[in-house]
């Protein structure tokens, strides 16, 4: 019987695999230090956790559990499986109900996160604030708020990933209930904030990004004083009116409607904390990260 042949391994360089070998040993370092601050109580596991740095993404979640003072690997051992998490599971790969989980049982300890931000993006249709928040997803220190509304989804969406799509009786209900922390009518629909999943994020030391309409901008505002907002401003009118023709979607009339309500947002922007001005969006996202990241210190 013929033997299959298994590929070769790539042939690296010596200074390939020199550089393989500094990343290895910066990696381990990083890890170390971070288990040493958790050890000695200068950050908690959810400060870890929510570094977005690869190397300690890639850590494994027993590790920083034994590094906790008085935990160790059998307690920490223990942890894991009564919470049922895979002891090879590492920080990348937990999920919210995993989060949540953890958030209890080190709570027992007495170990809190510190409270994430709240930050609130709102700025003028086609300005770009839904590339912005792709890029803050794939951050482990920010949470995206899923927003409840009433119009129907579209081809691509799905239910509880990129909305919730609800009645407007239940939407009613969860009105009368208090279970928005903003809600306002946009376009037809109406759209709202569920406020037990802001909260619930906040405490896991996530800064929560809201991207909502200027309405529900000035909700947060009255409610929330410690809330930062943002506007996300264009280089220029003529670049909006461009970015809408590009979008090939609407007809004349209703881009003339987005137009006008846009000239309508533009004039907010000074009752926002800070404008960015999206020219490039990695700038944009760069700067929202260094205010987010500058209300922890």
């Amino acid at each position: 019987m013929k033997k299959s042949l298994r590929p070769l391994p790539p042939q690296l360089s010596l200074e390939e695999r020199r550089a393989n070998l500094e990343s290895a040993k910066r990696a381990r370092t990083e890890r170390a230090k971070v288990k040493e601050e958790v050890s000695t109580s200068k950050i908690s596991i959810f400060d870890a956790i929510n570094d977005p740095r690869p190397s300690i993404q890639r850590m494994k979640v027993l590790e920083l559990l034994e590094a906790i003072p008085g935990v160790g690997p059998a307690r920490a051992t223990l942890i894991m499986e009564k919470r049922k998490i895979s002891l090879s599971r590492r920080i990348s790969g937990l999920g919210p109900h995993q989060l949540r989980a953890l958030r209890k049982e080190v709570g027992i300890m007495k170990i809190d996160p510190k409270r994430g931000s709240l930050i609130v993006m709102s700025g003028p249709g086609g300005v770009g604030k839904s590339t912005i928040t792709q890029y803050l997803k794939n951050d482990p220190r920010f949470w995206v708020s899923i927003s409840v509304t009433t119009r129907e989804p579209r081809v691509t969406e799905k239910h509880g990933v990129d909305y919730f799509f609800v009645t407007e009786n239940k939407f009613d209900q969860m009105i009368a209930k208090d279970e928005f922390l903003e809600w306002a009518d946009f376009a037809g629909a109406r759209y709202g904030t569920p406020r037990e999943a802001v909260g619930e994020w906040r405490d896991l030391g996530k800064h929560v990004l809201l991207e909502i309409e200027i309405e529900g901008a000035r909700q947060i505002r009255e409610k929330d004083q410690s809330a930062m907002l943002i506007f996300i401003a264009p280089p220029s009118w003529e670049e909006l009116e461009n970015r809408l023709a590009n979008r090939g979607t609407d007809s004349p009339e209703r881009r003339e409607a987005r137009l006008a309500l846009a000239r309508e947002e533009m004039a907010s922007a000074s009752e926002f904390d800070f404008t960015i001005v999206n020219e490039q969006v990695e700038g944009v996202v760069s700067q929202m990260v260094s205010l987010a990241t500058a209300l922890e210190e």
